[in-house]
């Protein structure tokens, strides 16, 4: 049984590698993919049902849903740290906040207390918005749901060429975050490696 849970999730990991390459800011290569030319409510239809498989599996692997976070702005690296100790880093973007007390939808572009650095894959789906003519994804704020915050972000996740999102709490407001290539550890080893 666990050499098949071992085998699904490398199955779906490896299915993952199908993006865009990327360049060195983290910026996907424009590869004249027939899925730009998709309808927009069909691209963010999968790319909510990707995000659901990725998340799937990233809550099996390490727990995603009950793991603790922080991410270091300085270094773009997301860090979770499950209830069994498994340590997952990532480099990561962050797409947006949602405030649960106005329900109000701040795009990451436009807040002065992200790092430009972080917000190359938001505007991505800004630019993407532009295009085609979808407010949304070019207003920088805006009152809208937790829902539609997801589809916002699993649509940035798809157009980044990330592999998954959270959404991480921080006061009233949620921090929607893309992330990319995961790597694995135990928490003594990552102990170890933060005392040389």
């Amino acid at each position: 049984m666990r050499r098949l849970f071992v085998f699904s999730i490398l199955l779906i990991l490896a299915g993952c590698r199908d993006r865009k390459p990327e360049t060195k800011t983290g910026v996907p290569v424009n590869t004249g993919d027939k899925e730009d030319e998709l309808p927009h409510a069909t691209m963010v239809a999968r790319a909510m049902e990707e995000l659901r498989i990725k998340t799937a599996s990233f809550d099996r692997l390490f727990q995603l849903g009950r793991a603790d976070w922080q991410l270091d702005q300085d270094t773009g690296i997301i860090e979770f740290t499950s209830p069994k100790g498994l340590v997952a880093t990532a480099p990561a973007q962050i797409v947006g906040s949602f405030n649960l007390d106005d329900k109000t939808w701040l795009w990451s572009w436009d807040n002065p207390s992200v790092e430009p650095a972080l917000t190359a894959h938001a505007k991505l789906t800004q630019r993407y918005g532009q295009q085609r003519g979808i407010p949304e994804l070019t207003t920088r704020k805006m009152v809208t749901t937790e829902e539609k915050a997801w589809e916002m972000t699993a649509l940035t996740c798809k157009l980044g060429g990330y592999q998954g999102a959270y959404r991480g709490p921080a006061g009233q407001t949620m921090v929607f975050i893309t992330f990319g290539d995961v790597q694995l550890q135990k928490q003594k080893q990552k102990q170890k490696q933060k005392r040389r």
